[in-house]
C-alpha cells in the first residue's frame, strides 16, 4: 500500500539513521508528502532534502537511504 503521508514515526525511523550516521537534524529537511521515486538532494542551503519514497514499502527503503546518505556524506 502507497504511503499517503510522512508521519511521526516514519520521521523517527529517518532520525534514527541520521544520529547513526553523525548526521544533525538540523541539516535535513523531510517534506510531509512523499514521492516517487524517493531520494536525497542537497538544496542552495546546503540542506539536505529527503524525499520519503511513496510506493516502497519504508521498511525496504530505508537502508537505501542510510546508502544514499552515506554517499552523500563522502562525497561520492
Amino acid at each position: 500500500m502507497p504511503l499517503a503521508a510522512v508521519r511521526l514515526a516514519e520521521i523517527e525511523r529517518i532520525f534514527a539513521i541520521l544520529d547513526r550516521l553523525g548526521l544533525s537534524r538540523e541539516a535535513v529537511v523531510i517534506p510531509l508528502r512523499p514521492v516517487h521515486p524517493g531520494g536525497v538532494r542537497v538544496l542552495p542551503s546546503g540542506k539536505l532534502e529527503i524525499r520519503v519514497e511513496s510506493e516502497t514499502p519504508l521498511e525496504d527503503w530505508l537502508p537505501e537511504l542510510e546508502r544514499l546518505l552515506v554517499t552523500i556524506r563522502t562525497g561520492g
